[in-house]
Order: structure tokens, then C-alpha cells, then sequence
């Protein structure tokens, strides 16, 4: 089985043409020109491997890598961050079997947004607040090989938000060999799912081949109503240019979600600290199937009083897309150059928002429903008839959501001079240039059917014009108006060398981000807070240089324009020392930071000198250091590591009492420290084992101050963060049929910030059997069944906490038991 399976690592896995041994889980093409051990031909032994699983590492530090191998023994469809969950040091809650709904990363204690992921080279994260979407990412069926560098970076990772560590993808080239496959899938919860891919094979006299890839998925929520809808379309095209390694690619993504909510549990704290379903609350409960059809009268003053938990009316849209190119120069003998540019689109809501809008100042409810002022405009009185009762005295639903579209440009770049074989010098330069349209536009709601409504457009009217909500003044309502641009200039040097006949392997590198914010900020800000007002109303300044606007009693400061900047030196080493055949031991040393986000930065006030600041916190840094050792052969890999990583500048949201404002600010230190341990074992031919254990341990540094109340988070643990982990593997191939079974422990996790509140310890069983249809004929077909959650176990997935039990917590509930079959077709 070893040797069959490095042959279909090899020849499928990466490129046709050739193939960079070693390199295969590298950031980017500059990274892996560096790793890069040899240039071999498709069809000779790459790196070693256990079914995908794990992969044979040379690197001085800490990584983890799975390759396609692996990837398709998992659910069709299955976003790659559930894929990567028995990854040691990981841990990943998916918020269904299938992924489309997304999930929660935490990676040694860190994180979402502290995590750096990349997709050939090319930064995921967002710019403005480093969120990862895990629903959005290439299909698994793509991707030719995904790692995990725990608390570590590469030096020229394109980031400004990677404290906890980097996930890196890399998708398939095409192969040399005209040919593809059609797999269909249908499971549990109406699950249906199409995926194609083509392969040009070789064409042209220069040997430029490509595929072409199409999927759609769509099946309902496991619980409650509503359904939840992905379509992509993906193509890449390679050109080799010599038989050196040198090529050019270009690739293309687009991926569409309309999904419905889940709605996250409420919690209650056990006796014991444990938590549980809330009173009134159960496994089943969501979103409400019912809604009040709203009776609106002329002359009568009218409302709607339904809830916002509408099913209907929960939905998070996104549509995103991205082109990306390397390519890998040869410029003379041992100078090499790479060039991987790239750009994104995005176009996201914040969510399902929604509120019930008085239509005049006669039609509000009580002294904090103020929608109103804002459709009177600048005459402060009379209203709009929103229902066309012919009236202004209701009070009548619309729909409000905080969309973000981005335009993101981005250049990933190294000149590499190898002085001779065993030393290399590298630099590099990145550029990551952001622009970020955040609006908030008010739209009408179809009531079409009044007891079943729906929105007219998932964007809020930034699509549909006709129902935009517009008020006398002719002003289209709105919640937020702002122009961001998030720029990062980025330079790196390394060193990489290789000392006593290639048994010692020295990289040493040095990265330095500059990073600048401008922010444009198109409606009045309350002055200490990061609530706006957009609007056409009358707005008078005041002696201290704020505005009151219309008849509010706050100060607004006026629209402004304003930049930040940041910048930093980040080290970066590590050391791997291959002793005695197939052992090494390895130490990686890192320095690695996260900045703050845009959000916090358009929190403004007026400071002594008179100008426009914000409580401008600094950027969130860590320091980790990694020791490990390796055993590799042909039937057998293993490691383990310890580590430690200083925390510093911890970034929380707190109220200052003395300037009387809420906002992200550094409020001390935290250490974390850890060990991570892997093998994977093949000892007969046709099985194969794979194990893991994790043990994470965090502690804070102080207390914090919150207001007037105190925090009391000195000594105790991060949030979210499972304190063991294991995971396991076994798969078994005779004849036509492999099957394979895998299990994830989680550890308890705190909920809140004081610790007076956890969830308890799960367990989740996944199998899958596969028949290779190639014993009827159809060569390179199967038929497959994948279990999700076999045992069925009832546990709290990601969670939403607070600083203490006496908060409201809650938690999403992890997939039940799911089953799907696949029939791919292989022509």
C-alpha cells in the first residue's frame, strides 16, 4: 500500500510536469522555492505519507499537512477546516455536518481572526476584521494538500493578523492526461450535491494544460425551517516553462452562499459549573415557524409586534470570488524569481438585521424609538407612508443589514539567489491593498403574504433600488456609510543553510509589515461611541466642536477623513537537525502580531489638542517558542512537540469610566504553553493508523477593569479553548473496498471569561466506506458512504460567551448523526 499510495500523492496530488518535493505544503511559490529539495518527474516518489493523513516534514518547526488523499475520505462538500480538525493542536466546531454554516477555529488558544489562512499564497482573511469565513473556501475536492504551522509564520506570510499560527492551502494542478469526473451526493436533511471537474489534458506546442470545476449543494437545516444553498465555479491553467520547475499558473474562484440561521442555545450554569439548556430551551428549539400577519388600517395608528426570530428572515448571504497567478522565474543559474498577484471580491451582510421603523413621530412607541427622525429629514416633521395604508401613524417592519463589499489587491513576491547548494539567500515583498464599502441601506419587506414575509433582496436594497426605503428629503435611509482602505507594505529577508552533509538545516528570516488604516467616515459619529447617525437632518455646532443633530441630546462629531498607521520587526527562526536516519529533532523560535481591527478605529472623540482620535490600542504580539522531534520511515511517522508562546497586549472590548466609551483596548498578558503529538503508521499493507493528542493550558496575566466593575480574569484560562484533545484514525483496503473510521475527543471549554462556566468534554465518530466501481469496469469510479456523528452525541458546539455565568451565554448545538452517499463517475 506505502508505495502505491506516495505514487498517488505524486501524480495526482500536485502538478503535472513536476513536482517540488518537500515543498508541497509551502505559504507560497517563494516559500517552497526555498524549501524545495529537488525537482523530480510525475511519477517518482514525492514526500512520504501515511493515506493522506500525515505527511513526512523537513521544516524547523511545527507543521501539520493533509493531501487530497485524506480530504476525499471525508464529507462530500465539507468545508476543509472541519477536514483539518484531527490536525493536533486544532480544534474546529462545525455548525453542521455539511459546513456550509460555517464554524469556530481555535488553534493553541487562539482564535479566528488571529489566524492567518491562505489559499495559494493569497490572504483569507478578512482586512477589516480579520474574520475567517470557513463556508466560503475553495471545495475540498480542490484542494491538493492543506497544513497548520501552530504558532508559527512563514517569513513572508501576508498578514497582519497572525498571532495563533497559519493554515495554508494549495489546490490542484491539472493533469497531463485529458480526462475528469461527475460525483453526485445525496444524504441526510434533503442534502444534494453535483461536482464536476475537467481536465484539458496537455494542448499547444508548449505542453498548457488547465481544469475547469462547477458544484452545487443545497439541503435544509437539521433542525427548524429554512434550507442552505452553495454554488462554485473554479478553473486553473498551468504552463510549465522549462523542465527546472519554472511554470506560470492562473486560477479562478467564485462562491455564492444563500443560507437560513441556525439559532444558537441559551445557556445555564449547573451547580457545578457545567452548562446546560436554559430553562424552556431544547435541542430542537430555532428560529419561529410562525409569524402574525400585521393589520394595517388607514387612519389607525398600527404596528407590527412580531420578534425578529422570524426563520424566514434569518439569512446571511455572501457572494465571493478571486483571481490568483504564481509563477516561478529562473533568471540565470541559482537566482530565482516568483511572482503570485491576486484579487478578491467580497460582497457580505453582517447578518439578518431587521427592526420595526415608526413612520412619523406620532407612530413611535416610547422615547428610544427615534427611526423616525431619520425619515423626516431635514423638515423634522411629518413621516412616510412605509405600508401605503395611506397613513404615517404605523409602525412597520424593514429590512437592515450592514453590507461590506471589498475589492482587495494583492502581490506575494521573492528574489532568491541559491549561492550554491547548501546556502540560500532570500527577499521578499508582499503588498495587501484593501478597499472596504461598508453601508447599511434600509429596505422594504415583501408582504406579499403577510404571514409568510421575505425579503425582497438579500442585501437590503443595495441591489434592488425600487424598495429602498427614501425619506422626504429624498435620502435613502441608512444604517452606516463608510470607505476604508486597509494597505500593507511588507518586506523580508531570510536565510536558509545546510550544514554537515545536509543533516542541519538553519533558516533564519526577519519580516517588516507597515501598515496603514484610512478611514472615511460618511455619517455623524457619537462622540465616545461607535454609534452613527445617517442622516439629512438639521445638525448645529457646538462650542466644543460637535454637532447636536435634529432634536437628539447626544454630541455627534461630524463626517471625517482620518489614517492610523503601525509597523514592526518580526523575527523568525528555526533550526531542524537530522541526527541519526530517521530521526530529527527541530526548534522554531517566532515572533508574530495581530493589529486592531477597523471596527474599534471609527470610535471617535475629540482630544485636548482639538483633533479627531480613537482609543488606539497597540497591536496584539506573541513570541513563541517550538521544540520537536520527528521519526520518518517509509511505513512510519511520528512527532511531538512542546511549546510556549508570551501573549502580549491581549485586546478586549471594555467601558473607560473616565472617557465614558466602550472599545477594544490592551488589558495585559497571557501565556500559554502546550504539547502536540502525531504518528501515523502503516504496518501491513491495506491499513493504516493515525493518532493524535494535544494538551493546551492558558493563563492571564491580571484582572481588568470594566466600567467600575472589575474583571476577575487574573490566573484563570482563556475562553473556547478545550484543554485535551485526541483524535484518531484507522482505514483498512482490501480488493475493491476501504473503510475507515475516525474519532475527535474535545476537552471542556470555559465559557466565560471569569471561569465560572464550562462546557463539558464530547466525543464525535465519523466512518466511510468506499467501492471502487474499477471492479465492474469503471475505472477510477466509486460508490461511497460517509456517517457523520455515528454514535449521535448531543454536545454544545461554538459558543458565544460572556465575563461571567451571570451573563447570557450561548452555544450552538453540534450536527446529529448524518449520513450521505456519493457515485462519482471518472471518464
Amino acid at each position: 500500500m506505502t508505495n502505491r499510495k506516495q505514487l498517488f500523492w505524486a501524480t495526482t496530488a500536485l502538478m503535472s510536469g513536476v513536482l517540488m518535493a518537500g515543498a508541497a505544503s509551502a505559504q507560497s511559490t517563494g516559500t517552497a522555492a526555498v524549501e524545495i529539495d529537488e525537482v523530480v518527474v510525475t511519477g517518482q516518489r514525492g514526500p512520504r505519507t501515511i493515506d493522506g493523513a500525515i505527511v513526512a516534514e523537513k521544516v524547523g518547526k511545527s507543521r501539520s499537512t493533509i493531501t487530497q488523499e485524506f480530504i476525499e475520505t471525508q464529507a462530500a462538500g465539507q468545508t476543509i477546516n472541519e477536514v483539518l480538525n484531527l490536525v493536533p493542536g486544532m480544534s474546529f466546531t462545525n455548525n453542521d455536518a455539511y459546513g456550509s454554516s460555517g464554524g469556530n477555529i481555535r488553534l493553541h488558544g487562539f482564535d479566528g481572526p488571529r489566524i492567518s489562512q491562505t489559499f495559494d499564497g493569497m490572504p483569507l482573511n478578512d482586512s477589516g476584521n480579520y474574520s475567517l469565513y470557513t463556508n466560503q473556501q475553495l471545495d475540498s475536492d480542490l484542494i491538493a494538500s492543506a497544513s497548520v504551522n501552530t504558532g508559527t509564520t512563514d517569513v513572508d506570510s501576508p498578514t497582519a493578523s497572525a498571532s495563533g499560527g497559519t493554515i495554508n492551502m494549495s489546490s490542484i494542478n491539472p493533469t497531463s492526461e485529458f480526462g475528469g469526473r461527475i460525483a453526485g451526493s445525496l444524504g441526510d436533511d434533503n442534502f444534494r450535491r453535483v461536482f464536476a471537474l475537467v481536465n484539458t489534458g496537455e494542448v499547444g506546442p508548449f505542453g498548457t494544460s488547465a481544469w475547469f470545476a462547477y458544484s452545487d449543494q443545497s439541503y435544509d437545516k437539521f433542525k427548524g425551517q429554512g434550507d442552505l444553498n452553495k454554488t462554485q465555479y473554479n478553473f486553473k491553467f498551468f504552463q510549465p516553462l522549462r523542465d527546472n520547475g519554472d511554470f506560470v499558473s492562473l486560477a479562478g474562484h467564485w462562491n455564492r452562499n444563500r443560507n437560513n440561521n441556525y439559532a444558537d442555545l441559551q445557556l445555564k450554569r449547573n451547580p457545578d459549573g457545567s452548562a446546560t439548556l436554559a430553562d424552556g430551551v431544547t435541542w430542537e428549539s430555532d428560529f419561529d415557524n410562525k409569524y402574525t400577519a400585521p393589520t394595517f388600517v388607514n387612519g389607525q395608528t398600527d404596528s407590527d409586534d412580531n420578534g425578529n426570530r422570524y426563520w424566514a428572515l434569518r439569512q446571511n448571504p455572501s457572494d465571493t470570488g478571486n483571481i490568483r497567478a504564481q509563477s516561478r522565474f529562473t533568471l540565470r543559474e541559482g537566482l530565482i524569481f516568483t511572482f503570485d498577484p491576486s484579487f478578491q471580491y467580497t460582497l457580505a451582510t453582517g447578518g439578518s438585521g431587521q427592526y420595526v421603523m415608526a413612520e412619523s413621530e406620532a407612530a413611535r412607541k416610547d422615547s428610544r424609538d427615534v427611526s423616525w427622525m431619520a425619515l423626516v429629514g431635514s423638515s423634522g416633521t411629518g413621516g412616510v407612508d412605509l405600508n401605503g395604508d395611506g397613513d404615517t401613524e404605523d409602525r412597520v417592519r424593514v429590512h437592515s443589514t450592514n453590507n461590506t463589499h471589498t475589492q482587495r489587491y494583492g502581490i506575494s513576491s521573492s528574489l532568491i539567489w541559491k549561492l550554491n547548494d547548501n546556502h540560500t539567500l532570500r527577499g521578499a515583498y508582499t503588498l495587501d491593498d484593501a478597499r472596504h464599502r461598508q453601508t447599511g441601506l434600509n429596505s422594504q419587506i415583501d408582504f406579499s403574504n403577510p404571514s409568510e414575509p421575505r425579503f425582497f433582496d438579500a442585501f437590503a436594497g443595495l441591489r434592488d433600488k425600487e424598495h429602498r426605503i427614501v425619506n422626504q428629503d429624498g435620502y435613502e435611509i441608512r444604517s452606516r456609510d463608510r470607505l476604508s482602505y486597509a494597505t500593507l507594505n511588507q518586506f523580508a529577508i531570510e536565510y536558509a543553510g545546510r550544514f554537515l552533509e545536509d543533516t542541519l538545516r538553519v533558516n533564519v528570516g526577519v519580516r517588516a509589515p507597515f501598515f496603514k488604516r484610512e478611514m472615511n467616515q460618511n455619517c455623524y459619529s457619537q462622540s465616545k461611541s461607535s454609534s452613527v447617525v445617517c442622516t439629512t437632518e438639521t445638525a448645529v455646532k457646538q462650542s466644543d466642536g460637535t454637532y447636536k443633530v435634529g432634536t437628539r441630546t447626544q454630541s455627534y462629531i461630524a463626517p471625517y477623513s482620518r489614517e492610523v498607521e503601525f509597523d514592526d520587526i518580526l523575527p523568525n527562526v528555526n533550526v531542524s537537525w537530522n541526527f541519526s536516519g530517521a530521526h530529527s529533532v527541530y526548534g522554531s523560535f517566532a515572533q508574530s502580531l495581530t493589529l486592531p481591527r477597523t471596527d474599534n478605529l471609527y470610535t471617535v472623540f475629540f482630544d485636548t489638542d482639538g483633533d479627531i482620535t480613537s482609543p488606539i490600542t497597540e497591536p496584539e504580539k506573541t513570541t513563541t517558542y517550538d521544540f520537536g522531534y520527528r521519526y520518518q520511515t517509509g511505513v512510519l511517522i511520528a512527532s511531538a512537540n512542546v511549546w510556549y508562546t508570551q501573549f502580549q497586549n491581549r485586546i478586549v472590548s471594555r467601558y473607560d469610566q473616565d472617557l465614558g466609551v466602550s472599545f477594544d483596548s490592551n488589558v495585559g498578558d497571557v501565556d500559554l504553553y502546550g504539547f502536540d503529538s502525531q504518528i501515523g503508521w502503516s504496518p501491513v499493507e491495506g491499513l493504516s493508523l493515525y493518532a493524535t493528542a494535544s494538551y493546551t493550558d492558558s493563563e492571564i496575566a491580571n484582572d481588568y477593569l470594566d466600567g467600575t466593575t472589575v474583571i476577575k480574569t487574573g490566573g484563570k484560562s482563556l475562553t473556547e479553548t478545550p484543554d485535551w484533545t485526541f483524535g484518531g484514525r484507522v482505514q483498512y483496503e482490501t480488493g475493491p473496498l476501504q473503510v475507515g473510521a475516525q474519532v475527535k475527543y474535545t476537552g471542556e471549554r470555559w465559557v466565560t471569561d471569569e471561569n465560572d462556566l464550562y462546557t463539558e468534554a464530547y466525543t464525535v465518530v465519523n466512518a466511510d466506506a468506499k467501492f471502487d466501481l474499477g471492479y465492474f469496469g469503471y475505472k477510477n469510479s466509486s460508490l461511497a458512504l460517509r456517517v457523520v456523528n455515528l454514535l449521535d452525541e448531543k454536545y454544545f458546539g461554538s459558543i458565544s460567551g460572556a465575563t461571567n455565568a451571570s451573563r447570557s451565554t450561548y452555544a450552538y448545538r453540534g450536527a446529529p448523526r448524518t449520513l450521505q452517499a456519493t457515485v462519482t463517475y471518472a471518464f
